[in-house]
């Protein structure tokens, strides 16, 4: 009976040891811990120019939620390559760099970024410009469960209204207009925008648009 019971005792806390070495010690454990106690959240906001999809991400931003910002990487390598920002040059540049590096340039960078903040323990991601049927594929398949799709609409007299006012990067009725084809034409943002978990008609103010994004942020359960 002693016998027994000192087995028992001996095999417990072996138990105990193999456990604590376990959760101390192995980068797999501690991250599989973490993943299963808190699964990372993308909301990726899609829409046409002028949308707000900046207004939205800001919105979420202003709540401590970090972002990634797809238009970014475009506006950095234009930058890089010493080229002046102007609505023409940005669409050329856009569509020659995604011929010359594939259109999976941006989205690869977008993914490295993301599997950096996940990694640094953020659960909790907003992601500004997702573009093309691309992009969205990769993503979906990069982070399975994880990606929530939210389509900003409004109709195009009041976006293009909204991209002549804008501080920064305004475009005339004309460049708006040539922008929205090259986006649908180019780059596939048709396919995204048609196929969004959730739709958010933003055709009146930011208090109606705030509102419509906690809606969402509730029935996704988004910062839970």
């Amino acid at each position: 009976m002693l016998l027994v019971r000192s087995l028992f005792i001996h095999t417990k806390s072996l138990c105990r040891t193999v456990v604590r070495s376990a959760s101390s010690r192995s980068p797999w454990y501690t991250a599989y811990m973490s993943e299963s106690r808190s699964p990372a959240k993308i909301l990726a906001f899609v829409g046409l120019p002028g949308s707000g999809k900046s207004e939205a991400t800001e919105y979420l931003t202003a709540k401590g939620i970090p972002k990634v910002y797809f238009g970014g990487v475009i506006l950095s390598a234009l930058k890089d390559a010493g080229l002046e920002w102007s609505e023409a040059t940005e669409k050329e540049f856009r569509e020659e760099i995604r011929q010359r590096e594939g259109k999976d340039f941006v989205v690869k960078r977008m993914v490295k970024e993301i599997h950096g903040l996940i990694d640094a323990g953020q659960r909790h991601i907003v992601a500004d410009g997702l573009y093309s049927w691309t992009e969205y594929k990769i993503l979906k398949h990069e982070f399975p469960g994880k990606l929530i799709v939210v389509a900003i609409v409004a109709p195009r007299h009041i976006r293009h209204h909204r991209l002549t006012l804008r501080p920064i990067r305004p475009m005339t009725a004309d460049e708006a207009n040539a922008r929205d084809w090259a986006e649908i034409e180019s780059l596939e943002k048709g396919g995204p925008i048609a196929i969004a978990d959730y739709f958010i008609h933003n055709d009146k103010d930011l208090v109606r648009l705030h509102a419509a994004i906690d809606m969402v942020l509730s029935e996704t359960h988004f910062l839970d």
